[in-house]
């Protein structure tokens, strides 16, 4: 499947083009996009590292998930929002880079990651309040995500310096 026309249609449409030719718009929403990754990354590291037995052992894994999972949320659907506002920009120039798309498969990954354990690991979560050291796959599905994360951010942080211009076919 070519994806070109689609990436050519994305590059092409006027909210990218008014990005590309404002010098202040793209560093506002790129600023707006990191804060928002910041939270998305910090709230989830504070739940991992009670899952892992680093953090907050005197607190119950379900208060913590449950304060912060609406964070996680309205961040993460702020950073999808910027990143994909982004990503029109220059689509063609992202389609093509190796740290935006291994990005992008970590995310994939870390999402896996989080269904696996909200759905088969953590269903019963409640049962682990009093528990200072959780059961091994928690303790591993946290290490899993907080790793996956970190790579998330570390390639995201090299799109920018590895990011090549391509030239847009009209």
């Amino acid at each position: 499947m070519n994806i070109t026309p689609i990436l050519q249609a994305l590059y092409n449409n006027p909210i990218a083009q008014t990005i590309r030719e404002n010098e202040l718009l793209f560093p506002w929403i790129e600023a707006a996009h990191v804060l928002a990754i910041t939270l998305v990354f910090g709230s989830i590291a504070l739940v991992d590292l009670r899952l892992i037995g680093i953090r907050s052992l005197d607190r119950p894994i379900s208060k913590i998930s449950q304060e912060l999972l609406p964070i996680t949320w309205l961040a993460f659907a702020i950073a999808a929002i910027t990143g994909a506002i982004l990503f029109t920009s220059n689509a063609v120039s992202y389609a093509q880079n190796f740290y935006f798309l291994s990005k992008l498969f970590l995310l994939v990954l870390a999402g896996i990651n989080m269904l696996i354990f909200q759905f088969i690991i953590g269903c019963n979560l409640e049962q682990w309040d009093t528990s200072l050291q959780l059961p091994l796959q928690a303790r591993l599905a946290g290490l899993v995500s907080i790793t996956l994360w970190t790579g998330v951010i570390i390639c995201g942080r090299w799109i920018g310096f590895t990011l090549e211009p391509v030239l847009a076919v009209s």
